[in-house]
């Protein structure tokens, strides 16, 4: 490496000086850098004092030091004798929360722990072979990329990510390196479609209820357009941070689909905003932490709620997560379900679908839940 390449990587306080060393430095991942063998946070992911984790400037505690447990539902209950009761608390914690964690899920250990272990591996490879799926065309099946949108993200975060569309296993453009990456994440991807959906049943359930032969036909079809739907599996690499007070992993934004499976490893760094304080998640070994999207916020016509949630990085040890969002095929639309308005509740968003939320982030920064208000009606 120049000097000159050494001396930009290490200075925190200095702007890149044109816009090829800053693709040089940046665009390739902050993977690439720390092997380059970073002290400081470079500028470009340095963010304004008032958003960093730190900051207390906006009235919000970051609460750094301060966890939130989350609502715990048992899956095997939805499986047994008090399914009515754990509907009624997967309903409470959506509406409540808008996150939850899951435990007894049914996903065997190795399927979790080889997705995890893989994810470790394909971040491993040396960056010609990660290149390979580099790509600014977010409409692409595979992508491997960094920060939250490189191609307009003022301020990048501290975050690389694989980007598999795998709705459908036999048309998924897999990775081809490392060797297993297919078959292992072919199978974690088969084994969360089939959990989604039958957590998507709990809560159309507690949505929209069973007690009457049409509304279980009703509720019948919108699955069988789950099933058909969307998959996009995101594999998260946050790499150790030697300055993590000036950065994020991940800015505050919402999800876009209905459902997120989150899996990850036992490092803390998941944040969600709750009565206005950032709280960060307690890992719980063997759970998904899942979240309410914004698709499902339209479709309850604002009952359950998408919530900010952001990503803290540390400066000791690297954190991987598998997130798996859920929604409906990629053309289909969404809109609130017509049983949830009434003159009570009158119809809160417009109708959308994938394609919409991809061109809205294509043109700008995303930022907190802005695509998710430019769907709402206002009276």
């Amino acid at each position: 490496m120049s000097p000159a390449m050494a001396n930009a990587m290490t200075t925190s306080s200095c702007k890149p000086s044109d816009g090829q060393l800053e693709s040089q430095l940046y665009h390739k991942g902050v993977k690439q850098l720390c092997d380059n063998g970073i002290t400081k946070v470079p500028y470009k992911y340095i963010l304004p004092v008032p958003e960093r984790p730190s900051s207390i400037s906006d009235g919000r505690s970051s609460a750094k030091h301060h966890n939130l447990k989350l609502p715990v539902i048992d899956f095997s209950e939805l499986k047994g004798l008090n399914r009515s009761q754990a509907v009624k608390s997967l309903a409470d914690a959506c509406e409540q929360y808008g996150f939850f964690q899951l435990v007894n899920h049914g996903i065997p250990m190795d399927v979790i722990n080889n997705m995890i272990d893989v994810s470790r591996r394909f971040f491993e490879l040396p960056f010609e072979e990660r290149s390979k799926y580099m790509s600014s065309d977010m409409r692409a099946p595979v992508r491997y990329g960094t920060s939250f949108n490189q191609s307009k993200d003022k301020v990048f975060c501290w975050r690389d990510f694989l980007k598999v569309m795998s709705n459908s296993s036999s048309d998924v453009h897999w990775p081809s390196s490392p060797i297993d990456f297919r078959g292992l994440a072919a199978t974690y991807a088969k084994e969360t479609k089939h959990l989604f959906l039958m957590i998507m049943e709990a809560i159309l359930e507690g949505l929209l209820g069973t007690t009457e032969e049409d509304k279980t036909k009703e509720n019948e079809v919108i699955l069988e357009e789950f099933e058909d739907g969307s998959q996009l599996m995101v594999v998260n690499c946050y790499p150790p941070c030697p300055e993590p007070d000036l950065t994020l992993g991940m800015p505050p934004h919402s999800d876009y689909g209905f459902l997120t499976l989150l899996l990850q490893d036992e490092v803390e760094g998941l944040q969600i905003q709750h009565n206005q304080k950032w709280l960060t998640v307690e890992p719980i070994p063997n759970a998904f932490v899942i979240n309410v999207g914004d698709h499902l916020e339209i479709f309850s016509n604002g009952r359950y709620k998408s919530v900010l949630h952001r990503v803290l990085v540390n400066s000791t040890a690297y954190r991987v997560s598998v997130a798996s969002l859920h929604s409906l095929s990629l053309m289909s639309m969404v809109k609130p379900w017509p049983r949830l308005i009434d003159e009570e509740n009158p119809r809160r968003y417009k109708d959308t679908n994938f394609a919409t939320f991809l061109e809205y982030i294509s043109t700008r920064e995303p930022k907190h839940k802005d695509f998710l208000e430019s769907r709402k009606l206002y009276s």
